[in-house]
């Protein structure tokens, strides 16, 4: 078959044919579809067993297996379950229906899975916190030091953010323990033989070989202390799940940054940005309510490297990311969750009539003081305003006194009553504009006037500075 997509489509098709007789279905893995496809020019897929004694090893170890070393797919029973079987593509059609392939192929798995069953056994005699001292020989990174001490490191914050999420006691032990343990599996037999399961078997060790902690949540914890690993990978849930993972990322991304590792246009070689993502992504898929900078040790210049992580990503989604600078630049937080609830709502009321006034009347009165600051120097509000001699004005002026007091009395992490309210100064702000001369001939009348307009834009920079919004 000399087309790639005929042989794909063949492979697809063939292997459902053959899992449906056996009421199985095949594990999708398009990367495999693919590098079979690139392997047989005439593609006849098969099916083999696997031993029962091997049902017992981890799916992941089994699977990885199967799928690096002999490029076979694994396959689900009816209720979604691993399978006994495999399925594989041979290169020929054999006279006697694949039988003896089927055979050999058989054979050869059983050899790999013998080796990964040795593997499993003997890791599973040593329980992890023994593994502890021989992190001390592994270096993480020059700068940084070896992996024990980077353990120490994540353990500790996994504890303080635990204690942020309002663990209790136990939770917040759990947290300590499963992030001093999560690099331990790093010098089992299982990850030196298969790399890519990192996490994963330090997961089931935890397990399968509790020692002063709760197997399952912590076994759970470690497991997912690397996720998310992409875009479409699920991020950790659960108060220890979580406070390991933020530990994880958010120490790689301290100390790279303290050490001056940091990314640079062309280059991320300790992958620091998809770091950053996950952080971001753990914290609002969860709702979090975090202190950033309390977390990262003030460090600015990390903060900032986050936020144009949380830009890019809305700007991927087709969110409003000058939004996003607009209610950063009005106050600072650095609770993530808030600033995305913020930035929701902005840009919400933007798209409504009355928000899109009030930004067109914001932009007059910022484009008018611009103007006029060139000529005489900064126009502020400087708290009580002298004479405006218009009734347009003094409403104005009462409605900004209005939300200014709003503000001061209301819990700001709900931004859907302040714009409610910020929706009032339509009126006033079109009357204003309608019937007042700014630039009034009377100098003392002209410059109280500048005042309101720059009481104005101080008052709305309260909610978000709207000189960052573009279009």
């Amino acid at each position: 078959m000399v087309e790639q997509s005929t042989r794909i489509y063949e492979i697809i098709e063939g292997l459902k044919s053959l899992a449906e007789e056996r009421n199985l279905t095949v594990v999708n893995d398009d990367a495999l579809f693919q590098e079979v496809a690139g392997l047989v020019e005439w593609p006849v897929p098969l099916i083999g067993s696997i031993g029962t004694e091997f049902m017992d090893l981890p799916p992941e170890v089994r699977e990885l297996s199967m799928k690096v070393n002999q490029k076979y797919f694994a396959m689900r029973d009816a209720a979604g379950k691993p399978a006994p079987y495999f399925a594989f593509v041979s290169n020929m059609e054999a006279t006697d229906g694949g039988a003896a392939i089927i055979a050999g192929n058989e054979r050869v798995l059983r050899a790999r899975l013998s080796d990964a069953m040795y593997f499993w056994d003997l890791d599973l005699k040593t329980p992890l916190d023994a593994l502890l001292p021989k992190l001390d020989k592994i270096t993480f990174h020059a700068k940084i030091g070896t992996q024990g001490q980077r353990a120490e490191r994540i353990s500790d914050l996994a504890t303080e953010i635990a204690q942020y999420l309002a663990a209790d006691g136990l939770t917040s032990k759990q947290a300590g323990i499963a992030g001093l343990l999560c690099k331990a599996d790093l010098v089992t037999g299982m990850v030196g033989e298969f790399p890519e399961l990192q996490g994963v078997m330090g997961g089931y060790y935890a397990e399968k070989n509790p020692g002063k902690w709760d197997g399952a949540v912590v076994g759970s914890a470690i497991k997912t202390h690397y996720q998310p690993k992409g875009p479409s990978d699920a991020v950790p849930t659960g108060t220890v799940a979580v406070s390991v993972a933020l530990a994880d990322k958010l120490d790689t991304l301290v100390q790279f940054f303290e050490n001056d590792e940091k990314p640079t246009g062309s280059s991320d070689p300790y992958a620091l940005r998809r770091a950053a993502l996950g952080v971001i992504r753990i914290i609002l898929e969860n709702k979090l309510s975090l202190r950033l900078k309390l977390l990262i040790g003030e460090d600015t210049d990390l903060f900032a490297f986050i936020i144009e992580r949380l830009r890019v990503k809305l700007r991927g989604e087709g969110k409003r990311f000058d939004v996003l600078d607009a209610v950063i630049g009005a106050r600072f937080d650095d609770e993530l969750t808030s600033v995305i609830e913020r930035v929701e709502a902005v840009s919400i009321f933007l798209s409504t009539t009355d928000g899109a006034n009030l930004l067109t009347a914001y932009r007059r009165a910022a484009n008018i003081l611009r103007i006029e600051d060139a000529k005489d120097g900064e126009n502020r509000h400087l708290g009580k305003l002298g004479s405006l001699n218009s009734p347009e004005a003094d409403s104005l002026s009462i409605a900004l006194d209005g939300i200014t007091s709003f503000l001061q009395q209301y819990d700001q992490r709900d931004y859907d009553p302040i714009l409610k309210f910020l929706a009032q100064l339509r009126a006033p702000v079109d009357n204003f504009f309608d019937k007042v001369t700014v630039n009034d001939a009377d100098p003392e009348l002209r410059r109280n006037r500048l005042q309101l307009l720059a009481k104005l834009r101080d008052t709305m920079h309260l909610i978000a500075d709207f000189s960052k919004i573009e279009g």
